[in-house]
């Protein structure tokens, strides 16, 4: 099977079984996403959906959570990993989405890769999630069942990214990385990956190597 036609197989089988994939992260507005993603990096989201309805309702604007001190923060956040890094950056995009933003989320990846604590995939799950940017971020979910499946062969994260950015039509990335994330989540996982209940198993090149299908 050749790439174009695996694209074609599983955007038609993940269209057909996960029509509604969409971000597990609570969230009310742009700005709240931003928040949970941020918290999200090395972390559970279902940790953080438990940790964020205070943190929400104490920082309801960009603003409230500028004038926040890092002990305040911090508070909130501990049980979550890397809690001090993590409280130092909320606090410097808060403040930088005043100062440079007038307070509003930009749509743009790059623009929202200025802010502290955000990087390229949360720069491209803002922008695809909320503004329906034709753009995929690339967690190791992403990236693991990426090459196991075979739509790419990128030994790194921006390399996946493309591929998939080449791969995808354009209206379909947003819910491309939505579909290959779950997947990996719950199908696809790292550790003992429910093969026998894939419904991409008869296209998986991971798959067809280690039990020498033809």
């Amino acid at each position: 099977m050749g790439i174009k036609e695996l694209y074609r197989h599983v955007t038609a089988w993940f269209s057909e079984n996960m029509e509604s994939a969409e971000t597990e992260l609570h969230y009310d507005t742009p700005f709240h996403l931003l928040i949970a993603v941020i918290l999200s990096a090395q972390c559970t989201d279902k940790r953080v959906n438990m940790h964020t309805p205070l943190i929400f309702k104490r920082f309801p604007e960009p603003k409230d959570l500028a004038a926040a001190s890092f002990e305040e923060v911090y508070d909130l956040i501990k049980s979550i990993s890397f809690p001090n890094n993590k409280a130092k950056h909320l606090i410097g995009m808060a403040r930088k989405l005043v100062s440079d933003f007038s307070g509003i989320v930009p749509s743009e990846p790059e623009l929202l890769e200025t802010l502290p604590g955000v990087g390229r995939k949360t720069a491209n799950v803002i922008a695809s999630v909320i503004y329906d940017k034709p753009v995929i971020a690339v967690d190791t979910h992403v990236f693991r069942v990426s090459r196991r499946l075979g739509l790419s062969d990128g030994e790194t994260v921006e390399a996946v990214e493309r591929d998939l950015t080449s791969g995808f039509a354009p209206e379909l990335r947003p819910k491309a990385h939505h579909w290959l994330i779950l997947h990996g989540r719950y199908v696809c996982t790292a550790r003992k990956p429910k093969c026998a209940s894939c419904g991409l198993q008869s296209v998986c090149r991971e798959y067809k190597l280690n039990n020498l299908v033809l």
